[in-house]
């Protein structure tokens, strides 16, 4: 059996109604927003990408919320001579189910950084990481995860090219960045990871 690399579900509620995003060798691809919500109360706005074909076949009798399974996709834009990181769900099924709200992940890959571990005004443990996970055709998506409390520590340990496990949920989170224009409000997307581990040391 293949082991999974980079696979996301997701159950959540329609935010924005599919729209044109772009086209690609003949295919036309739409945008929206799904919002899952979390245990605390608050909720994940993840942007979604779909073929029209699957957006199309959706069929709102089956439920009031919307299920999504993919992967979690990166693409680099270039704005004013800065690169950005964009990260997307890439949908391969989609359809109207009932059920609790749903955000799982499994991630594995390369560290293409060195870890950095950090901690919060209030004590918490932080380790960022960034994970180069392989796609077809010699492609990889670049994934930013954040590892907490003992998961961080363990993480700290890590280095470039340790190839990693990660199992956890999607986030979004809003932040505001200083530019020459002033102040902005932006949106960074993550995986948070409930953890972290080498392949061959998972039970």
């Amino acid at each position: 059996m293949e082991q999974i690399t980079n696979q996301i579900i997701l159950r959540g509620s329609l935010l924005s109604l599919p729209r044109f995003s772009h086209e690609n060798h003949g295919k036309k691809f739409y945008r929206f927003t799904l919002e899952v919500p979390r245990l605390s109360g608050a909720s994940d706005l993840l942007p979604i990408v779909a073929e029209e074909k699957l957006v199309e076949a959706l069929d709102p009798d089956g439920g009031e919320m919307i299920r999504v399974e993919g992967q979690v996709r990166s693409h680099n834009v270039r704005s004013n001579g800065i690169r950005h990181l964009l990260i997307f769900v890439f949908a391969q099924v989609i359809c109207a189910e009932d059920g609790e709200p749903i955000n799982d992940c499994i991630l594995e890959g390369p560290l293409c950084r060195e870890p950095v571990y950090r901690r919060t005004p209030l004590g918490r443990e932080i380790c960022d990481v960034m994970l180069a996970v392989p796609r077809q055709f010699r492609r990889a998506d670049y994934l930013p995860c954040i590892l907490w409390g003992r998961t961080a520590q363990e993480g700290s340990g890590f280095h470039t090219r340790d190839v990693v496990r990660i199992c956890g949920r999607l986030q979004s989170r809003n932040y505001t960045k200083m530019t020459e224009e002033g102040p902005q409000e932006r949106t960074a997307y993550e995986i948070s990871a409930l953890s972290a581990v080498f392949p061959e040391t998972e039970l």
